[in-house]
């Protein structure tokens, strides 16, 4: 009986180490053999810049030599965390991806050198990393979300042969476009006395007031940021936000989401007449509820050779959390068929 039961429990072991169909299991979770696998996928990658070499972490998630998706978080500043939801959705897809802080965010170094923030600076930063982490035109998948989407917009522009598929999630290709959909759209939906609270302070130039970034944080932000009570936010965004460079915020972004407004360095950016030039396969992804217009992001994908727009009705800026199911179903969708079709 003991022999039995041992033979049993044999087999038991042989099964469960294979999928239902025979086959041998998938090399997704495997870590041989990969530099890496000693710090559990973390890579800490140096950046050579005008004010000296700094470094850069990074976190390989899973195994899949086709398809490698670099996450470009936003602020500028903010944090890789806020992207962890998509542990819960990347793995069974068996989507290699790449947990990223930029340099002065969260993990990696800050130097704390104001001249270091600017776009030309940031790009060749990315470069730097996707040498680093082995990626090329056969699998590396760029996904830039809020300030991320402009970074990776701009690496698309100058280094789109490196590129396998483009993802510009909840980014609008106009910063002048934002504002405007911000101060003509979004604002007159505000409580008439909040408007009018926030105009006043606006026009003092009094932006960085404790009062003025309250008010946008208590009524704009869970309408058009994520659309749930701050309190009630998910961990890992609470977290991104709590760790935010926020000098790197201000001077690149301005105060608050409610518009880009003071000597931003963003403030004039507009890549709309250069879009026809990224040929690579690009998705841009809206939500309804967005800081941002959903129709110019959708213009968007038409204005590149070879796009799509994935809608999200019931998302807001960070879609990925008020409108969860939409989002990866639609971006895991795209990353598979671009992998497909480029076999």
């Amino acid at each position: 009986m003991k022999k039995l039961s041992a033979l049993l429990l044999m087999a038991t072991l042989v099964f469960s180490a294979c999928n239902v169909d025979g086959n041998k299991p998938s090399a997704y979770h495997d870590n041989a053999n990969r530099e890496d696998s000693l710090s559990g996928g973390v890579k800490l990658i140096p950046i050579t810049t005008s004010k000296g070499v700094f470094n850069v972490w990074t976190k390989r998630v899973g195994n899949n030599p086709k398809i490698k998706v670099l996450l470009l978080h936003g602020g500028p500043g903010s944090t890789h965390e806020y992207f962890e939801c998509f542990d819960s959705y990347f793995p069974k897809a068996e989507i290699e991806y790449y947990y990223y802080d930029q340099l002065g965010s969260a993990y990696s170094d800050n130097p704390n050198d104001s001249s270091l923030w600017n776009l030309p600076r940031f790009v060749e930063e990315v470069e730097t990393v996707r040498k680093a982490l082995g990626m090329d035109s056969s699998n590396f998948f760029l996904l830039g979300h809020s300030w991320g989407g402009i970074l990776a917009t701009e690496y698309a522009l100058k280094y789109q042969n490196n590129l396998k598929g483009l993802i510009i999630s909840n980014m609008v290709p106009s910063i002048p476009d934002y504002v405007k959909y911000a101060n003509e759209v979004l604002g007159p939906k505000l409580p008439k006395e909040v408007l009018a609270t926030i105009r006043a302070y606006e026009a003092k130039g009094d932006y960085t007031n404790p009062a003025y970034l309250k008010i946008i944080t208590d009524y704009y932000y869970p309408e058009h940021i994520l659309r749930m009570p701050p309190a009630n936010w998910p961990d890992p965004v609470k977290r991104a936000f709590a760790r935010m460079n926020y000098p790197l915020y201000l001077k690149m972004q301005g105060p608050s989401e409610f518009g880009v407004v003071g000597d931003a360095v963003l403030k004039n950016w507009d890549r709309k007449a250069d879009l026809n030039t990224i040929t690579v396969p690009t998705l841009s992804i809206g939500g309804e509820f967005d800081t941002m217009d959903p129709k110019a992001m959708e213009a968007l994908s038409k204005q590149v050779k070879d796009g799509q727009f994935l809608y999200c009705p019931k998302g807001s800026h960070m879609s990925m959390y008020d409108d969860q199911t939409t989002y990866f179903t639609g971006l895991i969708d795209f990353i598979n068929k671009v992998d497909k079709a480029k076999k």
